[in-house]
C-alpha cells in the first residue's frame, strides 16, 4: 500500500511539473530551447537560462568547402539578454566564449586541434502561444588554432523547441 501510494505521488508530482513546463513553453519566456542553427556553419544549438537574463549556448557546428577543408566544433557561450520594451518576447543580447573542434585541410590531408574565442550580438524571440523560438545573431570569432585570424562570417539563424 506505501509503495503504491509513493507511485502514485510521484506520478502526480510528474503531472504537475509537466503542466508547469508547457505553460512556460507557450508564453513568452523559457527555461530551455534546443533545434537548428543555419549560417555559413550549420548545426545544432542548446540554450539554457540560468535565470530571466543570463543564458548558456552550446553549439555543435560543422562548416565545408568542398575539397578544400573542413571544420567540426563544439562551442560554449555565456549571453547576457535584455528585453526590448513594448515588444513581449523580442530580446537582444550579447555575450562570449570559446570552441574547440577539428580543423581538417582536404588539400594536404591534414587534421588539426582548432581553438577560438567567440562572441555573439543577436535578437531572441519567443513565440507567444507557441513552444518556438527563433534567434538571429553574428557570432564574430577570434581563431587561435590551428592559424590565428578573425572570422567575421558568423551570421547565423536559430529555430529552436522551447521547453
Amino acid at each position: 500500500m506505501k509503495k503504491l501510494f509513493l507511485l502514485l505521488l510521484l506520478i502526480g508530482s510528474f503531472g504537475l511539473f509537466q503542466q508547469e513546463a508547457k505553460a512556460q513553453a507557450l508564453g513568452t519566456d523559457y527555461n530551455n530551447a534546443i533545434g537548428g542553427r543555419f549560417g555559413i556553419a550549420n548545426g545544432i544549438t542548446f540554450k539554457h537560462f540560468m535565470n530571466n537574463n543570463d543564458a548558456l549556448d552550446f553549439i555543435v557546428n560543422f562548416k565545408s568547402k568542398k575539397n578544400q577543408y573542413s571544420t567540426f566544433r563544439i562551442i560554449g557561450l555565456y549571453e547576457k539578454h535584455i528585453p526590448i520594451n513594448d515588444a513581449p518576447g523580442l530580446k537582444w543580447y550579447y555575450g562570449g566564449g570559446g570552441g574547440i573542434g577539428v580543423y581538417d585541410d582536404k588539400r594536404a590531408d591534414n587534421s588539426e586541434v582548432a581553438l577560438s574565442l567567440d562572441g555573439v550580438l543577436g535578437l531572441d524571440y519567443k513565440f507567444n502561444g507557441a513552444p518556438i523560438n527563433v534567434s538571429l545573431d553574428w557570432k564574430p570569432a577570434l581563431e587561435l588554432a590551428p592559424d590565428t585570424g578573425f572570422d567575421a562570417e558568423g551570421f547565423g539563424l536559430a529555430i529552436r523547441f522551447a521547453f
